[in-house]
């Protein structure tokens, strides 16, 4: 006989006893507890913290007479007078930003997406043999500093390099490429394209990787040729980390390359070369105008910050988790 209600209603049902609710731990329990993971992350916290954070205490000599031989905040305060160069358009300021903003467009445009087309090249790849061996070629250039590979171009490139030597013997016309300032966005294009592709794909192969192979197989089954699969299926898989890696780009998009340029600066003159990056240095550590100098970085850092921010919201509307979740 099923049990009732006084007033005639269903049964009720069974209630369960209610789960203690748990309390977060506190912040020092926590610490007890994750304590080997602490001790194994302190090392690099600490390195950042002294090479990263602490030196930001550094930008006050923007706003002051900065002079070298005087303790840290006991140069004159000058207020905003060292942005002068930026609010009143400096000749050379807004060459250098020219020059910057062309050689982030090119290098964005040209430079970005090929480590993406080189990743699904060697993925379409059926030896694995083969595709550690290209791996291996592609990636031995990202070990060489800059100062070896503009030696390298300048042996190949160069007036008297192996082209020229080449062209000069069979009696043709030699090309004027290293030292030509018209030519300088595209040399150093060519450079950082075969230095840091190879190394760029890297973190592709390792999305590609991810991928799961089902949806190949159904697509094929399905009759979805090469290139419907790689529109409908690698590109959505890879997306995540090409809008990642796109905006961290965005946000160093005024830093182009200072030691390349700088070693190759002297050639082409600094009508053609100089960048914010250069900028900097031969002002500051050149030129002695430490205020300036740090100023112009100041700005450099606060817009690659903005830009960070504002790529990374565009990411979360347009459905992306980007850099951090909203």
């Amino acid at each position: 006989m099923s049990r009732t209600t006084p007033h005639g209603s269903p049964p009720l049902a069974a209630v369960e006893p209610a789960r203690p609710v748990r309390r977060p731990l506190p912040w020092y329990r926590r610490l007890a507890r994750d304590r080997a993971l602490v001790l194994m992350a302190a090392p690099g916290l600490l390195l950042l913290l002294l090479f990263q954070y602490v030196p930001l205490l550094g930008n006050v000599i923007a706003f002051q007479d900065y002079l070298p031989f005087l303790p840290f905040g006991a140069s004159e305060w000058v207020g905003l007078d060292n942005f002068a160069v930026i609010f009143d358009g400096d000749p050379a300021f807004l060459n250098a930003l020219r020059n910057t903003l062309v050689l982030t467009v090119v290098q964005v445009v040209l430079v970005f997406p090929v480590p993406i087309a080189v990743a699904l090249l060697l993925n379409s790849l059926l030896s694995e043999r083969v595709k550690r061996a290209v791996q291996s070629v592609l990636y031995l250039p990202h070990f060489l500093s800059w100062v070896i590979v503009v030696a390298i171009f300048q042996q190949l490139l160069g007036g008297s390099g192996l082209l020229n030597t080449f062209l000069r013997t069979h009696g043709m016309e030699t090309l004027s490429i290293i030292g030509n300032p018209d030519g300088f966005v595209a040399l150093l294009t060519s450079q950082v394209m075969w230095k840091d592709t190879g190394w760029a794909t890297i973190l592709f192969l390792a999305a590609l990787s991810q991928i799961d192979s089902s949806l190949y197989e159904a697509a094929s089954v399905d009759g979805a040729s090469r290139r419907r699969q790689l529109w409908h299926i690698t590109l959505p898989g890879i997306r995540g980390i090409v809008v990642l890696l796109l905006i961290l780009r965005l946000g160093d998009s005024l830093t182009v390359g200072f030691e390349q340029i700088i070693l190759q600066q002297d050639g082409v003159g600094l009508a053609a070369s100089e960048v914010l990056d250069t900028y900097v240095y031969n002002n500051g550590i050149v030129g002695g105008q430490w205020g300036v100098a740090a100023a112009v970085g100041l700005v450099k850092g606060v817009v690659g910050v903005v830009l960070v921010l504002g790529a990374n919201k565009i990411a979360h509307l347009l459905g992306e988790n980007g850099v951090y979740k909203s």
